[in-house]
């Protein structure tokens, strides 16, 4: 019998039509998938019935893969797979396994020698650095910078050594505290290096500004409860 693929479906960033971000490809092949491992049960539900309102959601099978399974019961979630069946990977936003917990069956199914499908799609990390002007050749995504205070200072010492050499730094923060983070930003950055701020991306309401650190301090802005990803570069 032939194993099942694994099918990385990109999902949306913005609360937009499929079609406006994703290929019909795409939607296609999610059709005729019955088996999922999902970041996100509800996000993904609502996901599939945007794509397709026919798709019988009950008569789908879902386990559900974050940062709270626990690494033994992984490597379980292929089973439809190794009995010849696709399995589609859904993230809560964007394309699953970059900064996201389906890396972790990626990797094993890797191991046992699955076919991976991954499917074009957004992903807030390139579609940031596109946007930015900063440089594509050298960049590093950090997830979320450290809460506590002596490793956040040693991260963006470190952030700002790297950024000098002109190596993009990305990173990202919960949406309420993103004005607050704008604000340390603006004043722990030597004033002429560069910070773009990329919000609601692919939405409506998109916004990519990349300003001088001090620039920051004067202007007038509002990214409170904003999906936003920060990146830094020298000018």
């Amino acid at each position: 019998m032939k194993n099942g693929r694994v099918i990385l479906f990109p999902s949306l960033l913005a609360p937009v039509d499929p079609t406006e971000v994703l290929p019909t490809h795409n939607i296609d092949l999610i059709r005729t998938v019955r088996f999922f491992v999902v970041e996100e049960l509800r996000t993904a539900r609502r996901f599939l019935k945007a794509c397709d309102r026919s798709i019988d959601i009950d008569s789908l099978h879902f386990e559900v893969l974050n940062e709270h399974t626990a690494p033994a019961d992984v490597e379980a979630m292929l089973a439809p797979a190794l009995e010849g069946h696709d399995i589609g990977i859904i993230s809560e936003a964007g394309c699953p396994a970059v900064a996201d917990p389906g890396a972790d069956l990626v990797a094993i199914a890797q191991r046992r020698g699955l076919e991976i499908v991954p499917l074009v799609g957004p992903s807030s990390i390139l579609l940031a650095l596109m946007g930015s002007g900063f440089n594509g050749q050298m960049f590093t995504f950090r997830g979320y910078l450290p809460v506590d205070s002596r490793r956040r200072s040693e991260a963006m010492n470190h952030i700002i050594a790297e950024a000098r050499r002109r190596h993009t730094q990305i990173f990202i923060e919960t949406p309420y505290r993103n004005n607050r983070l704008i604000e340390e930003l603006a004043r722990t950055l030597p004033g002429d290096m560069l910070l773009c701020v990329a919000a609601d991306i692919t939405g409506p309401s998109q916004s990519i500004r990349t300003l001088p650190a001090r620039r920051w301090l004067t202007e007038k802005y509002d990214y409170a409860k904003r999906p936003a990803i920060y990146l830094i570069c020298a000018s």
